[in-house]
């Protein structure tokens, strides 16, 4: 029998990647709520079902499963940004386009970036994790800022300068980029949750919540339209 088939157990990469996913899991729930450095690898560890060494086997670190955690955020995001930015960007390379068409495509960013925050995969623990990047000076986030700039940040900015006639770096410009886009992050806000008494949000109230921001940029950059 060769050296391969004496060590070949059926099933040992794919029983790997469950306990990896199941460290993940576990990780995104914990550091949603502890933050990094309250979460302990023992709870990690105790949450995931797993003994300590595995942490260090699969992740390195604690420092390297929440890195871990970050980039599958990161990826998740632009799985669901990168379709639409890439139109945005399409859409300003392409010419003139009206600002109906700009509104339009505004709309859908926002309407995605919505579906990023409450995606019903780790829903409450994603809201968390978005809070807390607005809140935490942590390195690990630094990637989570950098992809959310690239694929959220800069295609509603571009449209907004478009729509107001400005540059895309003008103050007025950034200053209602990042109103727009808080309009979605103040909902992972608890005391935000309290006022609506909201536990948690189902498909009705991601709808509701799509429909007020994409009502905010209709009456704002309609209302700044008719002042040009």
């Amino acid at each position: 029998m060769s050296n391969v088939e004496r060590h070949y157990r059926p099933g040992t990469y794919q029983r790997g990647e469950d306990t990896r996913r199941r460290i993940l899991d576990a990780a995104i729930e914990i550091f949603a709520v502890e933050g990094y450095d309250g979460a302990s690898t023992r709870t990690l560890a105790e949450r995931a079902g797993v003994n300590l060494p595995a942490i260090q086997y699969y992740f390195g670190s604690k420092e390297g499963l929440y890195r871990a955690v970050i980039d599958y955020m990161v990826r998740q995001m632009e799985t669901r940004m990168n379709p639409i930015a890439e139109r945005v960007r399409t859409l300003l390379d392409g010419g003139e386009p009206s600002p109906r068409e700009l509104l339009d495509h505004l709309c859908e960013m926002l309407d995605a970036f919505v579906l990023v925050v409450f995606d019903k995969e780790h829903q409450q623990s994603r809201r968390l994790l978005w809070a807390r990047s607005e809140v935490e000076e942590t390195a690990a986030l630094d990637p989570l800022h950098e992809r959310g700039k690239k694929q959220i940040f800069e295609p509603c900015a571009m449209l907004i300068a478009r729509l107001l006639a400005l540059s895309v770096d003008d103050e007025q410009v950034v200053l209602r980029t990042i109103a727009m886009i808080g309009q979605v992050v103040i909902f992972c806000n608890k005391a935000t949750r309290r006022a609506l008494g909201w536990s948690d949000f189902g498909e009705y109230r991601i709808a509701a919540i799509q429909k007020i921001v994409r009502r905010h940029a209709e009456a704002i950059f309609s209302v700044e339209g008719s002042r040009r």
